[in-house]
């Protein structure tokens, strides 16, 4: 496109304070690799509204917030939202305008199959996304698809949702309908969004769909399913679907970055612990040589267990098998990040008993001089975080295609954003030393999002 990335170069080049002292690096006069994706991020639940239209049935979401009206905090729901099912060539229109060239949406996964199961194929929901696909594909614009971003069928989630086992063949079945209908057009493919959110928030605690409290168990079968589904969908689409498009497939994991609270020995061992058993929960099955649950996260959940009279791990056990049907399952990995904490080892219990947070045992706080301006208080702008982030993924995980797949700053200003274009500047900047000097194999960096939405808990406050 002939001005393409122009809103990222404007921000790179008029964005805010080179010398600002938590900077990835000073001012890069470096430019983005040819071929480097510059994209844009929305989820379905966040912007089609439609909730019940053209035989959509209920998500988690829709349930969750229809049957607790206090769950979001200005009392809203996502019934219209952006309203994109009805205006998505609008939504075309401002990614053209932008000048990106690839746009990340997910697919509803109640707008596809109704009843989470292949008995029924609703086939306007297949023509929406077939619709929205060519639309973009006309002003060369290039789709990249979540399959799954936390909308699942309620009634799936009548059955146990993602802590029963027949989940791996649901999902299994659901992205091979998607395959079958978008392969030859969607060349990009991400299986899970932020997997550790859906299990750790939405099953162990309550913050996420469907807020189930149970901690300690829950969130651990979560991601057992969750983790064979995405190697199932992978060696799927491997097998069948490759070939049409040279497509390629992945799984975007959510990951702060975790500083050590001071530079003694017992805080660096807790910032290291927290990259290990949180985004290495999902990533170190995936992506690391060796496969498995980090050796870090089996050793504590096996010794609470004990502790608590267990007579066996909380955790599941993978089998040889399986790990070795699970490793390797990816063509990059997706990275969301947005800030950084700093870590130390509790004093004592923390959390419920059990809970992920107890097993682990550490304890995350912000620098209150780390500056922030945004409508969200935890959203620390913290370039140096990134870039370490992206140097620790590469170490640890075979120097892998990395896509950050959202990065972003949420403000209260409207379009007179000139905090969040300070975030960006600075973000990017760190990018481009990751790159540059680093020699990180980053490939491709999505904004988040689009438009305003409606952001979950938050509602749109």
């Amino acid at each position: 496109m002939e001005y393409k990335c122009l809103i990222f170069i404007s921000i790179l080049i008029c964005g805010g304070n080179a010398s600002f002292d938590l900077a990835g690096g000073p001012k890069s006069n470096g430019t983005f690799p040819k071929g480097f994706l510059f994209g844009v991020s929305t989820a379905a639940v966040q912007i089609e509204g439609a909730w019940n239209e053209d035989g959509k049935s209920e998500s988690i979401w829709d349930h969750l917030v229809h049957t607790n009206k206090s769950f979001v905090k200005d009392g809203s729901n996502a019934d219209v939202a952006a309203d994109s099912y009805h205006l998505y060539k609008r939504d075309v229109e401002m990614v053209r305008e932008l000048g990106v060239d690839i746009y990340r949406f997910s697919i509803s996964w109640p707008r596809v199959l109704p009843t989470g199961r292949t008995n029924l194929i609703n086939p306007k929901g297949i023509q929406y996304y077939s619709n929205l696909i060519d639309e973009l594909l006309k002003h060369n614009i290039t789709p990249m698809v979540t399959i799954y971003h936390w909308d699942l069928p309620q009634k799936l989630q009548d059955i146990g949702g993602w802590t029963n086992a027949h989940l791996v063949d649901y999902y299994t079945d659901y992205a091979n309908v998607l395959f079958q209908n978008f392969a030859s057009r969607v060349k990009y493919w991400v299986t899970f969004n932020e997997p550790m959110q859906t299990c750790l928030e939405g099953y162990g605690g309550t913050y996420r769909a469907p807020a189930l409290n149970r901690h300690g168990i829950a969130e651990y079968l979560c991601t057992h399913n969750l983790l064979k589904a995405h190697a199932s969908v992978y060696h799927l689409f491997n097998d069948k679907y490759r070939s049409m498009n040279g497509g390629k497939i992945g799984m975007s994991l959510d990951s702060n970055w975790a500083e050590p609270k001071t530079n003694s020995s017992r805080d660096k061992e807790a910032a290291d612990l927290y990259l290990k058993t949180h985004m290495g929960w999902y990533a170190h099955p995936v992506y690391s040589s060796e496969g498995n649950y980090p050796p870090e996260l089996i050793r504590l959940v096996n010794e609470k267990s004990r502790q608590q009279n267990y007579t066996r791990s909380r955790l599941p056990v993978f089998s040889p098998a399986e790990v070795e049907y699970i490793k390797g399952t990816a063509d990059f990995f997706g990275l969301n990040h947005y800030t950084t904490y700093l870590l130390s080892m509790a004093d004592g219990e923390v959390g419920g008993i059990p809970s992920h947070e107890n097993d682990v045992g550490i304890v995350r706080i912000q620098d209150s001089s780390w500056p922030s301006k945004s409508s969200s208080s935890w959203l620390k702008v913290v370039p140096f975080g990134f870039r370490r982030l992206l140097n620790y993924i590469s170490k640890n995980y075979n120097n892998v295609p990395i896509i950050v797949t959202e990065n972003g700053y949420a403000d209260f200003s409207g379009v007179d954003d000139h905090a969040r274009v300070s975030y960006y500047s600075h973000y990017l900047n760190a990018l481009l030393h990751a790159i540059h000097v680093d020699r990180c194999n980053v490939h491709g960096y999505f904004a988040w999002s689009l438009m305003d939405n409606f952001e979950w808990d938050d509602g749109y406050v």
